[in-house]
């Protein structure tokens, strides 16, 4: 009974929070429009309802066409609550255009039976800490072919429009922009990649490797559709 107090008290406290929010927001847009601030809540709301039911709708729209692009008319099997809700949520969230069609993807590969991968929930965890400089750094480290980069590694200095594959024994190599460099210990932090180290032992980013995880998580977020 402790615990369910204190769940009850957790959602009281965010709820409060969210009406409060509204209600800040709507005094701020009240005295824009020379309102009440009933009329600047409402305003407030319907827009994000608004918002959220469009990127719904995109969601769906997107879904049904990777679903095509599989070859299926609908799913083949059901996705676990516990990972549906998390992807569902994400997605509708998502505002990029091209971040939100690899939740979609992570949507659709769950629910095909054929899919040879699973698709785990942590995959949602990490796509929501992901920019989309992020997903573009990954998907040109993740086109190398992955054997040939697990030894020595690929290059970033062209990143994001390209990663090559390091030369064996180059040890002068370029730092990629401060962008990129953020991107990759993003990325790194996730768990999809993996950093090369200097002769000190301390990071560096101008080479990275291929991780097995990334790999799975790349895997998993790909749609025909995406790779065009």
């Amino acid at each position: 009974m402790d615990e369910e107090a204190k769940a009850v008290g957790e959602i009281a406290k965010t709820t409060g929070k969210a009406i409060d929010a509204a209600r800040d927001a709507g005094g701020f847009i009240a005295k824009f429009i020379a309102g009440p601030i009933e009329q600047g809540v409402g305003i407030f709301e319907d827009r994000l309802r608004y918002t959220r039911w469009e990127r719904q709708h995109r969601l769906m729209q997107r879904a049904e066409e990777f679903l095509r692009l599989s070859g299926l008319s609908g799913p083949t099997r059901a996705v676990p609550l516990k990972l549906a809700l998390p992807l569902i949520q994400g997605a509708s969230l998502e505002d990029d255009d091209m971040l939100q069609d690899r939740w979609a993807a992570l949507l659709v590969n769950a629910g095909n039976a054929s899919f040879p991968f699973e698709i785990r929930r942590a995959y949602a965890s990490i796509l929501e800490q992901l920019t989309s400089l992020d997903v573009a750094v990954l998907d040109a480290i993740y086109a190398r072919p992955f054997e040939a980069c697990q030894h020595d590694g690929v290059l970033t200095s062209a990143l994001p429009s390209e990663a090559s594959i390091a030369p064996q024994g180059q040890s002068e190599v370029t730092e990629p922009s401060s962008d990129v460099l953020i991107s990759l210990a993003n990325l790194t932090r996730v768990g999809c990649i993996r950093p090369s180290f200097t002769w000190g032992g301390g990071e560096s980013f101008s080479r990275v490797l291929p991780t097995v995880a990334g790999r799975a998580f790349f895997d998993a977020c790909q749609m025909p559709a995406l790779k065009e």
